[in-house]
């Protein structure tokens, strides 16, 4: 009884194990190994199974286009990788584990409870796989729906990176776009300029052409009009050669007639004078032996000799004296440099008439010419207008017996400040009397004495004088300077005596460059304060003008009225060529800062090149030669100007 269930056990191991074995073929061959161990078959430590979270090898996507659970399952395959394995795939380790089961059942002394024991566990171990196996299913299901959430995400992002390379593609398109279109708008911006600056230098050279063949055509013309000139010139001179030929014969022709009739004529006065000589000396002779022989007569004689001689010094010497004293009191003072009165009272009375007259009409033909009615005086309009005022403004103050306005002048030198009050003067009908400041000092104790003779005379002008002091800071600068002596001090005291009250006399006009300098009691006498600033590219354009034709073309015209003129070379006519009114602006224009003495001098230097060149004649280039040379000195006396506080200090 025993050994038929002994039997049956190991009837039941071997079916168990070769079980055992077949399950864990297929295990292996799905896997790659056993999936459960029994703990007792086999010494060596059991493998440990995979953890059911581990995800599995990551399995390429499926296509588009197809489904992955619709694809047919394989046969699971049979590894040959085991070293025990025969050439089928058949590993007999199983059995072996089985065989050991079945042996260790053998030795147990309950084998069928052990057996039981062993197949309990052993369905509960397949359970437990099974479970696993549900769950590794599972896991792998998330996995696959994670593998395609992952797959969704990642083509919709593709999607977007599409779409966003294709905005980027379209916008970068409209970029490119829009940059050709500009490039395009600005090269035909600029063949636009092209061609409005061809039309521009086209135009230009059009006019320059034009200007150039008006250059010529006048040129020829003036050519012409000179040959015309010169034929007319030649048959005069030859008409004239001619007339010279018959009045030289006829004279040839008579000469030998008047030739005998003046010896004739000399040989008689040779002879009466020496008739009379001869009288004369016969009673001289006889005289002298007369009063010689007889002592009464001699004595009488050096007496009235000596008596002459005594008179005629006495009234030279008392005539002398009476002139002195005439002059002193009715003479023109010493300080007077320039005066429109005559050194005496009736002396010059028709002359300042026809002066008057002429000044009258000068005035008028003035105004017509140059429209300033100040003749030669070219000043900036503003201070133009406001000398004219003054001017009207003093000829009504005489007109109603008012007191006059003084004035005071100040400004750069070479402004026109002399030249305003010599024609404000004339404008206004009073004389006009200039002194310098700088005669002040040298007369030393005597200046009070002669600035108050000045003033007395000035008082006697029965039109009223103008009265200009140039150079007015050279005495009438401050009385706490230390250099100041005291016979300047004296005599500015006496010029501020004699004009502390308004006078209806005298007009006292101030000039100087330096107004600062001046005395605050002279300052207080002022009621007028003009300045006259460097004339400006108009006034120095006009001053060009003036001065060209004084010194340039109106050169040599006036020539001397007395018989001295036949016997003196007459200068010659400077000829003037192309010196338009563009060459004398641009000559304006360089001369920036000059005065109106200096472009009067640069215009003489410009007369004295014109007479040292070989033709006598004014050409553009001369000019500009000569106004460079000028500008260049100008600017180089201003450096040194510059430089002399610096090199004081």
């Amino acid at each position: 009884m025993a050994a038929a269930a002994a039997a049956k056990a190991a009837a039941a191991a071997v079916s168990a194990g070769a079980a055992f074995a077949l399950s864990s073929e297929r295990a292996h061959a799905d896997g790659g190994g056993s999936t459960f161990r029994f703990p007792g078959f086999y010494s060596s430590a059991p493998a440990q199974a995979p953890s059911p979270a581990a995800p599995p090898p990551q399995q390429s996507p499926p296509p588009s286009g197809g489904r992955r659970e619709d694809a047919p399952e394989e046969p699971p395959k049979v590894s040959t990788q085991h070293p025990r394995t025969s050439a089928a795939g058949f590993d007999p380790a199983p059995l072996e584990r089985g065989v050991e089961a079945l042996n260790q059942i053998n030795k147990s002394p309950d084998p069928k409870k052990l057996f039981e024991l062993m197949k309990k566990r052993e369905e509960t171990h397949q359970q437990e796989i099974a479970a696993k196996k549900l769950e590794f299913q599972k896991s792998l299901a998330e996995i696959e729906l994670e593998q395609k959430r992952v797959d969704f995400e990642e083509r919709k992002k593709l999607d977007q990176q599409r779409a966003k390379f294709k905005s980027q593609t379209a916008q970068y398109e409209d970029e490119l776009k829009r940059k050709r279109l500009q490039a395009e708008h600005e090269a035909q911006r600029i063949r636009n300029q092209e061609l409005v600056k061809m039309q521009e230098e086209s135009g230009i050279r059009l006019e320059q052409i034009r200007r150039a063949t008006e250059e010529q055509i006048q040129e020829q013309r003036r050519q012409t009009e000179r040959h015309k000139a010169d034929l007319e010139q030649k048959t005069i001179s030859k008409k004239a050669m001619a007339e010279a030929e018959g009045r030289i014969l006829v004279t040839k022709q008579t000469e030998d007639v008047k030739r005998r009739l003046l010896l004739e004529e000399i040989n008689a006065d040779r002879e009466k004078w020496i008739q009379v000589i001869n009288t004369t000396f016969e009673h001289i002779g006889g005289g002298l032996r007369t009063i010689l022989t007889d002592q009464n007569k001699l004595v009488v004689a050096v007496g009235g000799i000596t008596a002459l001689a005594a008179g005629i010094y006495t009234t030279r010497e008392g005539a002398r004296v009476v002139w002195g004293y005439v002059d002193r009191i009715l003479g023109q003072p010493s300080l007077i440099r320039e005066s429109s009165r005559g050194k005496y009272p009736w002396s010059g009375s028709l002359s300042r008439a026809t002066s008057t007259l002429t000044s009258k009409l000068k005035n008028g033909s003035n105004l017509g010419k140059d429209g300033n009615g100040f003749g030669d005086v070219i000043l900036n309009p503003s201070l133009q207008k406001r000398v004219k005022q003054l001017a009207n403004a003093t000829a009504n103050t005489k007109l109603h017996q008012a007191p006059f306005r003084n004035m005071l002048f100040y400004g750069p030198p070479g402004t026109g400040k002399t030249m305003a009050a010599r024609e404000l003067a004339r404008n206004s009908g009073l004389d006009y009397a200039l002194m310098t400041g700088g005669d002040v000092a040298p007369l030393g104790s005597q200046a009070v004495t002669k600035i108050h003779q000045l003033f007395d005379w000035a008082k006697k002008s029965n039109r009223g004088l103008l009265l200009f002091i140039d150079e007015a800071d050279a005495f009438l600068c401050e009385r706490n300077k230390t250099y100041m002596s005291e016979a300047q001090r004296s005599a500015l005291n006496a010029l501020l005596f004699r004009t502390g009250d308004q006078s209806k006399d005298i007009v006292l006009a101030l000039a100087t460059n330096r107004p600062g300098d001046l005395d605050s009691a002279v300052a207080d006498r002022i009621d007028e304060v003009l300045e006259f600033p460097l004339p400006g590219e108009d006034e120095r354009f006009k001053l060009l003008k003036l001065y060209l034709d004084k010194y340039i073309i109106k050169a040599g015209d006036k020539h001397e009225k007395s018989w001295l003129r036949f016997f003196r070379r007459q200068p010659q006519k400077i000829e003037v060529k192309g010196i338009t009114d563009d060459l004398i602006r641009e000559a304006a224009a360089k001369t920036q800062g000059f005065s109106g003495r200096e472009i009067a001098k640069m215009m003489a230097s410009v007369q004295a090149a014109v007479y040292g060149s070989k033709d006598c004649e004014l050409t553009p280039g001369l000019f500009r030669e000569v106004v460079d040379y000028k500008v260049a000195e100008h600017q180089q006396r201003r450096r040194l100007a510059g430089e002399e506080p610096k090199q004081n200090a």
